[in-house]
């Protein structure tokens, strides 16, 4: 592909890519959703990290992506016993918020040897 049409086609698709971005993203409240995720610590722990086997570790995952898997849950295009029940309470605030307090922990991993 010549530089030129690559160039645009990478800004291109980076402008769709940003435009993409869910409104609620930008105006989240991590600190209010630190306090949502009370009801989240049972399950995936107040730090993200999963208390029961079954439940994924959430800590310092995409917004993007728990505000979207909290909204295919709330309509049913992804279903769990417990996550379809609990997603039918949350607004679209509480998603983004819980999200923005999920996504801005940190995590490191060490390779082993």
């Amino acid at each position: 592909m010549h530089p030129i049409r690559s160039t645009f086609l990478l800004t291109g698709l980076f402008a769709l890519a940003a435009s993409a971005l869910p409104t609620e993203v930008l105006g989240a409240d991590a600190e209010a959703g630190r306090q949502k995720a009370r009801q989240c610590q049972t399950c995936h722990g107040l730090d993200g990290i999963a208390k029961i086997p079954i439940a994924p570790h959430i800590a310092g995952e995409n917004e993007i992506y728990l505000i979207t898997q909290l909204k295919a849950f709330r309509s049913g295009k992804r279903t769990h016993e417990i996550m379809s029940v609990v997603a039918e309470t949350l607004s679209d605030e509480d998603m983004a918020d819980l999200a923005a307090w999920y996504a801005s922990i940190k995590i490191t991993a060490t390779l082993p040897e």
